[in-house]
């Protein structure tokens, strides 16, 4: 059985000490995330929001509606070369659906 985990890939030149964000909101190791091999792992839902269809974002466009779905933000802070950089709207991998035995 597959854990249901979101994962965050750092970027290849993250190295410890780094702040971890979801939302602008400081995540703690350990108690919202476990880091591994350069992957963040998240066993609270995240979400990114896909793509617009034509539909929504006209009606955006037209000051009709907005767009109200989640739409989760991982940012990574740490240092290069003594300068601060932020890695911001990292990309979520949400958790991979288990596979449905195929019926003959």
């Amino acid at each position: 059985m597959l854990d249901d985990v979101w994962i965050v890939t750092l970027p290849s030149d993250v190295t410890e000490p780094y702040e971890v964000f979801v939302n602008g909101v400081r995540q703690q190791p350990g108690a919202d995330y476990t880091a591994f091999g350069g992957v963040l792992r998240f066993s609270k839902p995240l979400a990114r929001e896909g793509r617009l269809g034509l539909l929504r974002w006209a009606s955006m466009f037209f000051g009709v509606a907005g767009t109200y779905r989640k739409n989760d933000s991982v940012d990574v802070v740490y240092e290069v070369g003594g300068k601060r950089v932020v890695a911001s709207g990292l990309p979520i991998t949400p958790p991979t659906a288990p596979q449905q035995p195929r019926s003959s």
